[in-house]
């Protein structure tokens, strides 16, 4: 299946909505040190279309009536390879005609070629910005567009009546996680709402996180590896930073009028709107 249910474990920390989720292409081409789907996914930054995928989506789509699909969960739906392929216009154009709701998250400005598609169906489009640095964000995202190109995109789909919102993820001490500058840009533009959620180490992202970042990896290691908390494959910050963390961010937001979220924090409290940003369809 092509189309499929949205977090199926059902985890505790999930505060999404229920969703179908579709994954046009396996891998990314973005190369986040901080990607967690390469630990279970072979090959992850070798990314590759999904076979058969417009056929095989058709006769899925045919069955689907007004459904949220977010697209994508596991993977960027505009890597570089869909600009020439097109692969996810493909799949918008056809879950267009089923009524479907459309949810994109995305790092690409690509996402801007496709506005007339969304502009004439019930969508929003979440973009992931972790700083507004882009010498940081070439380190930490070494493949994707710089944060200022995303900016710009934030503003185009704004523009055009695009609901948006933004995901600051993940927050990483010592590195960005003092957001204020990017939180008044976002404000400026006119995004309604933020998402925020600390870096969560796995032994795959913390060794590409060392090498190109290794001073920062060698203050962060005892506050994840000793002090912090360990939550299935995952090592957390100590609860008591995420907390400050996240507040700080909820506040930032708070003062600019920009509603917040936090993602699979175990602090539902301080969330004022529904985490994916999926309300603003």
């Amino acid at each position: 299946m092509l189309i499929t249910p949205f977090d199926p474990w059902k985890s505790k920390l999930c505060t999404c909505p229920e969703k179908l989720t579709l994954n046009p292409y396996t891998g990314c081409s973005h190369r986040c040190v901080y990607c967690y789907v390469s630990s279970y996914v072979p090959n992850f930054f070798h990314c590759r279309p999904k076979k058969n995928l417009i056929p095989r989506l058709a006769k899925e789509a045919a069955k689907l009536d007004g459904e949220l699909i977010s697209i994508a969960n596991s993977s960027d739906p505009y890597p570089y390879i869909e600009e020439t392929l097109g692969l996810t216009k493909a799949c918008l154009q056809l879950l267009s005609k089923h009524n479907c709701k459309l949810q994109l998250i995305t790092k690409s400005t690509l996402v801007t070629r496709d506005i007339s598609i969304l502009k004439k169906t019930p969508s929003m489009v979440s973009i992931s910005i972790t700083t507004e640095d882009d010498k940081i964000a070439k380190h930490l995202e070494p493949s994707a567009p710089p944060p200022s190109e995303r900016l710009k995109a934030l503003k185009k789909l704004v523009q055009n009546g695009i609901p948006v919102s933004v995901r600051i993820d993940p927050i990483i001490p010592l590195l960005n996680n003092t957001p204020k500058r990017l939180i008044k840009k976002l404000a400026s533009i006119g995004v309604p709402h933020i998402t925020c959620s600390t870096y969560k180490a796995k032994y795959d992202n913390w060794k590409r996180f060392t090498q190109a970042f290794p001073t920062t990896a060698k203050l962060l290691r005892p506050l994840y590896f000793e002090k912090g908390d360990r939550i299935g494959r995952n090592f957390y910050l100590p609860k008591e930073m995420r907390q400050e963390i996240v507040t700080k961010v909820r506040k930032l937001a708070e003062n600019e009028g920009i509603k917040f979220s936090s993602c699979r924090e175990n602090l539902p409290q301080l969330n004022s709107a529904t985490c994916d940003g999926s309300w603003l369809i």
